[in-house]
């Protein structure tokens, strides 16, 4: 499934709508076994849209603490505990939420002139949809402290250098290479594949031996899966399986 970001004129900026509106196609995914995440136009996603959050006013403080509880999070929480792989094909700017929606993905994947930016700095403002979360386990507190504090804009190249990102490629090809991606992902046991995203995103917080337990389980899910029957008897006849994700 491809989802397009598509308020091209704003450069994709994301008021509350938009991400209710992400959250209730995460809720009908109709079989989809991945997906792609991407914006229409010069960008990804520029960052929230900043008049449907109060802007700087005073009162943006707590407008934007109701956007971010009411809208933004759910659909963050969703993103991340989804079921199937996620890829995102990042095209240009990917600020502020628009930063924390692509790098929520399994594999991201950039095109040379995109960027990856944490602005709130230079608004006064703190970054948020997670990214103070992400951006530590991804790249270290030294590299994280870099991008929230300074709010320097960090480009492709140096995003995969980094280990931010799974992969720099030309603009030209960025959505052909991440359907593809997402093609093997979904021609894959994606049950397992499930359990493999809740698994990595509970080993960065919990114990080695709370991992070994969630294998375990895992593992007795997985391997009573009619896609491990196939895995095995495919394997014995030395062809290539034919996963259906169940």
């Amino acid at each position: 499934m491809l989802i397009t970001l598509n308020r091209p004129e704003r450069l994709n900026a994301a008021p509350p709508q938009m991400a209710d509106e992400i959250g209730a196609v995460l809720d009908h995914l109709d079989g989809a076994r991945a997906i792609v995440l991407t914006g229409s136009g010069r960008a990804f996603c520029s960052g929230a849209d900043l008049q449907a959050r109060g802007g700087g006013s005073i009162s943006g403080g707590r407008a934007s603490y109701n956007a971010l509880t009411r809208h933004y999070n759910p659909t963050m929480i969703k993103l991340a505990e989804l079921d199937v792989p996620i890829v995102s094909a990042v095209n240009g700017p990917a600020a502020g939420i628009g930063c924390s929606i692509a790098l929520c993905a399994d594999f991201v994947l950039a095109g040379r002139s995109a960027y990856f930016l944490q602005a709130f700095v230079n608004i006064g403002l703190v970054p948020d949809g997670g990214a103070s979360w992400m951006l530590t386990r991804l790249v270290g507190k030294a590299r994280a402290t870099e991008m929230m504090l300074l709010g320097e804009k960090i480009g492709a190249e140096k995003a995969e250098s980094w280990g931010l990102i799974h992969k720099c490629v030309d603009d030209a090809v960025l959505l052909d290479e991440a359907l593809a991606l997402a093609d093997r992902l979904a021609a894959g046991p994606t049950l397992a594949l499930g359990i493999m995203r809740r698994n990595i995103a509970a080993a960065m917080d919990g114990t080695y031996a709370e991992a070994l337990i969630r294998e375990a389980n895992g593992q007795r899910v997985a391997g009573s899966s009619a896609d491990a029957m196939e895995g095995g008897i495919s394997f014995l006849q030395k062809r290539k399986p034919s996963f259906t994700g169940a």
